[in-house]
């Protein structure tokens, strides 16, 4: 049983080549703290929001998660 200070899980679609290497990337920016991946995203959505003091989130230097893991060949195309 999750802890009482614990914020109700909430359920997302993101693929593992984005999930994975987010974490890795939010490790690098926030090395301590139990769940860095779920406090950036906090930040970003009270940024989007516009709530009041809200800023969006310092980002890490480019590291080994910033080159996308799938080919350019993979990306959808806007021909018609």
């Amino acid at each position: 049983m999750a802890p009482d200070d614990y914020d109700k899980p909430r359920q997302m679609r993101i693929p593992d080549d984005e999930w994975l290497p987010f974490e890795a990337a939010t490790k690098a920016q926030h090395p301590t703290g139990r769940s860095p991946r779920a406090a950036v995203i906090r930040d970003f959505i009270r940024w989007y929001m516009r709530r009041p003091g809200a800023k969006l989130p310092d980002r890490p230097a480019a590291g080994p998660w910033s080159t996308p893991s799938t080919a350019p060949d993979d990306a959808p195309s806007d021909a018609v």
